[in-house]
């Protein structure tokens, strides 16, 4: 018997080559470059991610295999992997393709990459989850599938089974594909609550149900349907359902089951007998889930339905060997990881424990263990999920948190909105009866509102500092929130049961505040509940808007199409105007900023209005969406810049003079609901979706102009400008906000250091939240600036190795003396131990090995104190021995820590820290022994000739190794800014500016460098020169005169700028007229005159200057045979270099692009284009670009296998470089794979010519490859693979020329700092800055 429509899904990844197919057909007619499309990439960059928690509803939503776990908020499932080297998990991938709630995941046994879920739309789905692609669906399953797991003795069968079953088997693949029903699972007289495959005993399967029994099937044995209910039950109709049910791994017959409500029994599924039933210490204590322990034969852990109590057993002991309380809220699920990450690194608390978890989580800190006489702790890691929504990764053996996501939201997130006087505290209101505030730099919870208020639609903080929300919900009326206190302060109840849209509280008078509602009316009334107008509309409310110019406006959106704006001025109820003009309900509706009388509405018509209230008119209707208009967002800084969210998943930026779409984000995986930003910081964004995820975006590239004009030291009539020239058709960007205002007044303030200050201030206005404002306080200190100048948060950051000492150690002081009122508020203050515990590791790490004695004592750990007081002195070990005497010495299991310490040993004590990816502390106690702090114990140095004073210069050296390695962390993981920090720190700047650069971080590299000055020089230049680039993409920027100039002012910064102009002018495609126009601004002759220049010089034999001179005359193509004729000299002779040829080629490169794609300059353009890909793959293999050295090899090979050319290359030559390069370059680099072949012999000859032409670096610190911010975060439902390596893109996404291939942004930085050209081989210059 079959159900379902099954659809399969092909795999189309390309080959590496596949892009090379694009090629043949470009130069078949000679007018293809008219037709091409511009390259492209996103203009809104994602910078944050804030993920989903895991939802509570159902049972299997959470799932492990090998290095990766998953689990499920209510549409998309999140997969988390172990990044081997630095021993942390990672967010991976977010799946989603569910449009309804997720029943069930399972991961396949015996096929890491396969992974099944169900939803209650009837719908199962069979992912790839390394490709993160749908395999295999199967549509309407007759019924919800409520439980879900693969089949352990079938290949690719998955099993479901909805409340009542049967259990339906569906076979992916093969002869008997298709779906079939279990012979005897069907007919149950209880709900099923989930079931179970034996892992070994082909066909076993075991039911658990709500009434609490259970029903077991096995081929060739009589069907037990309904037994093994718990005996108090029995002759009762009370239910008690199982909660959870798993096998023993080493038997047969064996299996635990938990009831809610009569704990845990361990039953004989033969016999059908119980054999243990399990005791625990409370009464009150109920069992949600449960876990074996693969790796501890006989153990298994538990957690508890009410509080998120972990408990440890073993199935010879009634009772717990260990009970520890992890989180106040009671656990969802638990699976342990069946291969935990390597014990190399017993922690992936990757830098500290507040990377994942804030200062102020719910989670309980890491509990002190009772070491029992029988056994000891599994080693393993258990994924834990809770019915708050955390997710975390618990080191049992360790009793730490690896990992905690804490308090994501598990359902729909309807609003969103940043603290007025706080740009970094961002508030969200859910469907899950929740508000929660984050701070957006840690992107982690700093305050939870008591939840239960049904669903919330809407919220709106206070004005200015008053620390409050206002929200509104589905059917408790609204509510003011008290923010530091935790509590509920005021209850509005006008509206009676009905729900409430929106709630808008008053931006010019703090004590009014409107709510719109489905009763029809949109109440003003004042914070203490006096009703002071009732606007009584035609039908459903939805949104309301106050103005920003007249305290005494409010507009409103109604489900009868309309528009209305009323006057609180007056005591009339009726509007004061009414615009028409949708054809569906209006959603929200939002007031211009900037310009006055100007509003936008939202519509179930897929269509944005703006309405002009002066002109009573309609003055653009912006179409695009396809679905219902929920999100609107006016830019608080360019008057016409506006941001819609939508239904269709998409964000749109609309340019509202024209109603042009400027851009379109595909990100988010569900109907996208609230848009916000901050005044001060207006080029971020936040937006929040029905996928539970809160997105940041920087809306930074949109307004590029501006940032050049800054930094070109432009005139403030380019920067900042009124309303009225910003909104002229065609004008170039301009800033007419506040913040811009006030950056302007600062700066017309300052009698000294004008350049810097203003170029710091709006760089911390245009920058994304990470690391903007650390790295400026950085830039400050190795200037000089007096410390007392330096910001209150400072300390929170990456501070300069100066401070880093002084700072912890005023820290370590603080938690031992403060009070406990200075913790009211956040969650889960901080116990006494808790603080003198983190006091006392911050002394240690000091090297104050008395105090951290004392701190111990205090707290009782004794052990600890005695272990260490010899590094004091032997006369202080003595007497702590004798006020230790009457008590019992224990052992303690890791005491590596202060005994290294104790005896002075750095660098044991930081490589240890290192190999844990502890960085932070390593840099700590690096810093320490710098400044002396941590010295050899005379008890250990007898033995020794060195003595710790000589140790200095390791201890820098040190010092700098460990900070590096932070910062390639940071890097590695998308904070280009967090990582240049690290290397400022220690006054690394040439670091510092590479990754500001490899982060393709260019405007704030430039800002930082013009800063910094002399000591920054060489990596601002060569930032600048990208910069410029930037300014030259062909049908985009140029032939725009603006552009052109600012390209030509980016390079007249830096000194010896002739040949950078030379390119400039080669490259900028304008009339004649024009051309000399900038001839003449970069100082060279005009296009005649270079034309008789270039036959002069050619005559003398000058082949570089010949060159130069031919690209800027009137005939540029003249210059190719000349160069490309010398660069195949060189290349057939044995002793060139890359530093003897690149200069050429660079220089030819910039020739018009008109000029080269013209027919008569095919070969030459093929001959080109081949050198160009050939000597790119040697600068990438230089530039250690690893990911595109095999593109450009194979792009160089077909490029000489398909166009009619005569250069010294051969593809032999090519393949063999290539093997030799991977051969030899594999040994250097970090594998999974446990073995590699060495190099041959002959490989390694290849590869050592490679080397010798290749030389070294002249930008040291470029080396290594590039990876923008956002490279790290996954993407909802904008997939795309890439035309290079064939596998899918993580991260910003880089369109080539034809408008279908893509490439990673990543990629296309690399490539077009090695080779200009575009992949496809048009001869297009690929422009990705």
């Amino acid at each position: 018997m079959c159900s379902g429509s099954v659809y399969f899904f092909i795999s189309t990844v390309p080959s590496v080559m596949a892009w090379m197919t694009y090629i043949s057909h470009w130069f078949d007619e000679d007018d293809w470059y008219e037709g091409q499309q511009r390259a492209k990439m996103s203009q809104v960059k994602q910078v944050g991610l804030l993920a989903a928690g895991c939802q509570p509803w159902n049972k299997d939503v959470c799932a492990a295999s090998g290095d990766r776990f998953a689990y499920c908020a209510t549409l998309a499932i999140y997969i988390y992997q172990l990044d081997h080297r630095y021993n942390e998990f990672k967010l991976r991938a977010i799946m989603s393709e569910h449009k309804k709630t997720i029943t069930a995941i399972s991961w396949c046994p015996h096929n890491p990459d396969m992974f099944a879920s169900a939803s209650a739309d009837s719908l199962v789905i069979i992912w790839n989850v390394t490709e993160q692609k749908v395999v295999a669906k199967l549509d309407n399953t007759k019924g919800i599938p409520a439980s879900l797991s693969w089949c352990w003795n079938a290949d690719d069968a998955v099993a479901f089974v909805s409340h009542r079953g049967p259990l339906y088997i569906w076979t992916i693949s093969g002869p008997d594909s298709g779906v079939t029903v279990h012979r005897e699972a069907h007919s149950f007289l209880s709900d099923i609550s989930l079931f179970r495959w034996h892992p070994k005993k082909k066909g076993k399967v075991v039911f658990g149900h709500t009434d609490g029994s259970l029903s077991i099937f096995q081929p060739g044995s009589k069907n037990q349907k309904h037994v093994l209910r718990p005996e108090s039950l029995e002759g009762t109709d009370e239910e008690d359902p199982v909660t959870a049910l798993e096998w023993d791994p080493l038997s047969t017959d064996y299996l635990l089951v938990a009831n809610l409500h009569n704990g845990i029994r361990l039953v004989d599924s033969e016999s059908l007998s119980c054999i243990t039933a399990f005791n625990f210490p409370s009464a009150a204590a109920s069992v949600q889930c449960l876990a074996w322990v693969s790796s501890a034969p006989g153990m298994f852990i538990t957690g508890d339905s009410q509080v998120g109590v972990l408990r440890i057993w073993n199935v010879s002991r009634t009772t717990p060997i260990d009970n520890f309380k992890l989180k106040k809220t009671g656990f969802h699920g638990l699976h342990v990881l069946s291969s935990p990450p390597k014990k190399k690194s017993r922690s992936s608390q990757y830098p500290t424990k507040n990377h994942h978890t804030s200062s102020t989580s719910e989670a309980v800190p890491p509990p002190t263990l009772t070491q029992t006489q029988a056994f000891s702790l599994p080693p393993g890691h258990a994924v834990c999920c809770f019915m708050d929504g955390g997710v975390g990764l618990y080191d049992m053996g360790a009793k730490k948190w690896d990992f905690l996501r804490d308090l994501g939201h598990v359902e729909t997130i309807f609003d969103c909105k940043f603290k007025p006087d706080n740009p970094d505290l961002l508030a969200t209101a859910s469907f899950d009866g929740t508000i929660k505030v984050w701070d957006i730099n840690t992107l982690t919870a700093v305050y939870t509102s008591p939840g239960n208020e049904g669903v919330i639609y809407s919220l709106s903080w206070a004005p200015g500092d008053l620390n409050c929300i206002a929200g509104a919900t589905s059917r408790n009326g609204g509510f003011i929130w008290d923010v530091p206190k935790g509590k509920m302060i005021t209850r509005f109840s006008e509206h009676g049961k009905n729900g409430i849209f929106c709630i808008a509280w008053s931006h010019k008078d703090s004590k009014r505040i409107a709510t719109c509602s489905s009763d029809g009316f949109c109440i003003i009334r004042t914070i203490d509940g006096r009703v002071l107008h009732k606007y009584k509309h035609p039908a459903a409310v939805f949104g309301c808007d106050w103005s920003q110019n007249n305290k005494d406006m409010i507009a409103t959106g109604c489900e009868d199409k309309n528009v209305r704006v009323y006057y609180l001025a007056t005591s009339s109820d009726q509007p004061l105007k009414v615009f028409t003009g949708h054809t569906a309900k209006v959603f929200h509706v939002r007031w211009s900023p900037l310009r006055e009388g100007i509003l936008c509405s939202g519509s179930d018509d897929g269509t944005v209005r703006i309405w002009d209230y002066t002109q009573d008119a309609c003055i653009n209707v912006l179409s695009g969406h396809t679905a219902p208009v929920r999100g609107l967002m006016w830019n608080p800084e360019i008057p016409y810049l506006l941001i819609s969210g939508s239904w269709d998943y998409t964000i749109r930026v609309w340019d509202t003079r024209d109603g042009t779409c400027l851009d379109t984000v595909y990100d988010h995986g569900a109907d996208v609901y609230g848009l916000t930003c901050h005044p001060s910081r207006p080029f971020t964004m936040a937006s929040c979706s029905r996928d539970s995820t809160v997105r940041l975006w920087s809306l930074t590239p949109l307004i590029n102009p501006l940032q050049i004009n800054i930094l070109a030291d432009r005139c403030w009539d380019e920067i900042i400008g009124n309303t009225d020239r910003a909104v002229e058709s065609g004008a170039p960007p301009l800033l007419c906000g506040k913040v811009s205002r006030d950056i302007k007044q600062e700066v017309e303030k300052l009698t000294g250091n004008i350049r810097g200050k203003k170029l710091r201030w709006f760089s911390e206005c245009f920058s994304p939240p990470g690391g903007s404002k650390n790295l400026w306080d950085l830039v400050a200190v190795i200037k000089g600036q007096d410390d007392s100048l330096l910001p209150q948060n400072y300390c929170k950051g990456i501070m300069h190795m100066k401070h880093l000492v002084r700072f912890r150690m005023s820290k370590a002081q603080e938690l031992t003396t403060v009070k406990m009122s200075k913790f009211g508020g956040g969650i889960g203050a901080p116990s006494k131990e808790e603080r003198l515990k983190e006091a006392a590791e911050i002394h240690l790490r000091l090297g104050q090995i008395q105090r951290y004695c004392e701190l111990m004592v205090e707290l009782g750990e004794w052990d600890k104190a005695l272990s260490v007081a010899p590094g004091v002195s032997m006369k202080y070990w003595r007497k702590l021995m004798q006020r230790r005497a009457d008590q019992l010495i224990q052992e303690e299991n890791d005491d590596v820590i202060p005994y290294c310490i104790a005896v002075g040993d750095v660098k044991k004590l930081v490589s240890f820290f290192t190999s844990r990816g502890q960085l932070k502390e390593a840099l700590l106690v690096a810093q320490a022994a710098c400044e002396g702090n941590i010295q050899m114990s005379p008890l250990f140095t007898s033995g020794s000739s060195n003595s710790g004073g000589d140790n200095t210069d390791d201890y820098n050296e040190l010092l700098h190794k460990v900070s590096k390695e932070l910062a390639e962390w940071y890097f590695q993981d998308g904070h280009a800014v967090l990582a240049a920090c690290c290397h400022l720190a220690v006054e690394n700047i040439e670091l510092a500016m590479a990754n500001l650069i490899r982060g393709n971080e260019l405007e704030l590299a430039i800002s930082v460098g013009t800063v910094l000055g002399e000591s920054a020089a060489q990596a601002t230049h060569y930032a600048l020169e990208l910069l410029a680039r930037k300014c030259m993409t062909v049908t985009t920027c140029f032939p725009s005169l603006g552009y052109r100039d600012l390209a030509a002012d980016l390079l007249m910064m830096i000194p010896d700028n002739k040949l950078q102009l030379v390119k400039l002018c080669a490259f900028y495609p304008g009339c004649i007229a024009e051309i000399n126009d900038l001839h003449e601004k970069c100082n060279l002759p005009d296009v005649e005159e270079c034309m008789r220049l270039a036959e002069t010089i050619q005559a003398d034999g000058d082949i570089f200057e010949t060159i130069k001179y031919y690209l800027l005359s009137t005939e540029p193509e003249k210059a190719l045979p000349i160069g490309i004729q010398y660069v195949k000299e060189q290349l057939r002779g044995s002793d060139w270099t890359l530093d003897s040829v690149c200069p050429y080629l660079d220089l030819l490169s910039y020739i018009r692009t008109e000029r080269l794609v013209l027919h008569k300059c095919s070969e030459f353009r093929n001959e080109l284009l081949i050198l160009c890909g050939y000597i790119g793959a040697l600068l990438a293999i230089r530039r250690q670009y690893n990911s595109i050295v095999p593109a450009l090899y194979e792009y160089t090979s077909q490029l000489l296998k398909r166009r009619e050319v005569s250069v010294p290359l051969k593809i032999e030559q090519l393949s063999e470089e290539l093997d030799a390069w991977r051969a030899c370059t594999q040994l250097n680099r970090r594998t999974n794979e446990l073995a590699c072949t060495p190099p041959s012999e002959s490989q390694r000859r290849v590869y050592s010519i490679l080397v010798s032409r290749i030389q070294e670096e002249p930008l040291k610190g470029m080396v290594g490859p590039d990876y923008v911010t956002g490279s790290n975060l996954p993407s909802h439902s904008d997939v795309h693979v890439s035309c290079l390596t064939g596998l899918r893109i993580q991260g910003p996404v880089f369109f080539l020329e034809d408008g279908k291939s893509a490439i990673s942004l990543n990629d296309a930085l690399m490539w077009a700092k090695v080779n200009p050209f575009s992949p496809l081989g048009t001869g297009i210059r690929l422009n990705p800055f």
